[in-house]
């Protein structure tokens, strides 16, 4: 009884026009954040463990949190250690817990559930020599961290949540952990969908796949929806299997008892026929920005190793936005810019630009390591040719060598190096941008380098405005943790209607070009899972 008075109040509340109130866990430096709060949703409280992303997250979000502790925003909290409680109080806020929040969102880390994650878990186990090596991604500690979401969801009482993740949580050592949750969360109350939706088909320069879940409390007696597809785009090869596979995965979930409903949910993928505009493409996302040309910087001497400070401002090539996206990128609402933005630098990779110069399109790391390979062999032995052996000629010799051999197996990291393509959506950005960047090589040939700490954020949906606390490496890591802004703004817009909030203008309508309202915000064409 209690549940259904705290929900009363909330539907109350937002009956009268004000704004929902949400709260963020495993924030990152904001991509869920910036979402709802451009879709009229208001923090009131967030949750990061990683300082520089909460830093992040507070620059940019304490502001417009409405919270009376304004410190508290930048500061890190680890989820397992306080409570709901605790962290409300520090925040300033006052009241039962249950009536503080009407939306709960939040993306566990998942890096114990990625395939790269798992890897790279089994070896460092390997190399302690446990018993459990091969399995130790299943008894890593960030699996169950969906057990404290549920504990805030118990605590919170919220009209509606989400929570994100890899596809691969469906398929975690052979269990569907979407499905557990959504089991747990029924018994809690809710109605549970998930599905996996693609950045790209919400207009992200960017192939990104996710399992998004959303669950609305059944005394609100709505449908759970996922938002339409605004873009259309083509996946690369690949992606059809994993997506045959997670749809088989998710079609074959046993009911939960919600009479007819189920807690699955697939959301069919935009085709040619629906009409929709083509996603925008890495030549679109990085209009504007000035070009960076690394092999005449470094043989002027004006780049070197050392900290490079996210907060240099660089000025735009024009005083007018060239491209839909970088229309968007320098109009976001509450991060408007004015003729310049921040973080356009890029890594100190002396031996690489003139490899990267090379490289075609799409080229990943087993092209250019064989290109690479031939390149050494043929100057070694125009070298020779023209040169007397002597100790000159061998140092020469020698310096060639370690010029041109690039240091990893090509048949086990296939996927290190990539250049993206001019006129497609990149490939999916993740949190290993904050070690090296070679994943994603600018197409500019004749600029030669990764792409910049601000170019990652606009392939992430991240307006110029957006500051990013610490320095470069963190910068690109909070870029690659992050939920793409613009796919959470698809789903927030959607999620108002679920819980009864008034109609707002779309953002996308004006600033990204989409003729009339998204199709995400229409009743009649918003994807309703079947039963």
């Amino acid at each position: 009884m209690a549940a259904s008075l705290a929900i009363r109040r909330k539907l109350a509340r937002l009956k009268s026009n004000n704004p929902p109130r949400f709260m963020d866990l495993f924030a990152g430096c904001g991509g869920i954040s910036l979402g709802f709060v451009t879709a009229g949703f208001e923090l009131v409280a967030s949750v990061e463990s990683d300082p520089w992303a909460a830093e992040s997250h507070g620059v940019n979000f304490a502001a417009a949190s409405h919270g009376p502790n304004t410190a508290g925003h930048f500061k890190a909290r680890d989820i397992t250690k306080e409570s709901p409680a605790s962290v409300f109080k520090d925040l300033g806020l006052r009241g039962p817990a249950d009536e503080q929040i009407d939306v709960l969102v939040g993306g566990p880390p998942c890096q114990a559930f990625s395939r790269v994650g798992r890897a790279k878990l089994r070896a460092e186990a390997h190399k302690r020599e446990l018993d459990n090596a091969d399995i130790a991604f299943l008894v890593d500690g960030r699996v169950n961290l969906w057990q404290r979401y549920l504990h805030y969801v118990r605590e919170t009482k919220p009209l509606a949540l989400l929570m994100e993740n890899v596809p691969d949580v469906l398929n975690h050592g052979g269990n569907n952990v979407a499905e557990t949750i959504a089991s747990h969360l029924q018994k809690e109350g809710y109605r549970v969908r998930y599905t996996l939706l693609n950045a790209s088909w919400f207009g992200v320069p960017q192939i990104r796949e996710r399992m998004f879940l959303i669950g609305v409390h059944e005394d609100l007696d709505v449908d759970v929806i996922f938002p339409a597809p605004t873009h259309f785009s083509i996946l690369p090869p690949g992606y059809e299997g994993t997506r045959a596979a997670a749809r088989k995965l998710i079609s074959s979930a046993p009911s939960l008892d919600l009479g007819a409903e189920h807690s699955h949910c697939w959301i069919s993928d935009p085709s040619e026929a629906d009409r929709l505009p083509p996603t925008t493409t890495s030549g679109e996302a990085l209009a504007d920005l000035p070009p960076i040309f690394a092999l005449e910087l470094l043989k002027a001497g004006e780049i070197a190793r050392g900290r490079k400070d996210p907060a240099d401002p660089v000025h735009y090539t024009s005083s007018m936005a060239s491209t839909k996206w970088s229309n968007l990128m320098r109009n976001w609402p509450g991060f408007k810019t004015e003729g310049h933005t921040t973080g356009h630098i890029i890594r100190y990779l002396p031996r690489d630009y003139k490899i990267f110069k090379l490289m075609e399109e799409g080229w990943q790391y087993p092209d250019i390591w064989h290109f690479v390979e031939a390149k050494r062999e043929q100057l070694l032995n125009r070298h020779w040719k023209r040169n007397v052996q002597n100790e000159s000629a061998k140092s020469r010799h020698e310096a060639l060598i370690k010029d041109w051999t690039l240091p990893y197996d090509p048949g086990k990291f296939p996927n290190k190096w990539w250049k993206l393509y001019e006129h497609k959506p990149s490939r999916t950005l993740m949190a290993h941008l904050g070690k090296d960047s070679y994943s994603h090589i600018h197409f500019d040939r004749e600029q030669a380098r990764t792409i910049s700490v601000r170019e990652a954020a606009r392939l992430q949906s991240f307006p110029d405005g957006f500051i990013l606390r610490g320095s470069m490496n963190p910068a690109f890591k909070q870029i690659g943790n992050a939920v793409p802004p613009l796919v959470a703004y698809a789903i927030a817009m959607t999620l108002r209607t679920m819980i009864g909030c008034r109609r707002l203008t779309d953002m996308r309508t004006d600033l990204l070009g989409l003729n009339g309202r998204p199709r995400s915000t229409a009743g009649g064409n918003i994807r309703r899972c079947a039963s």
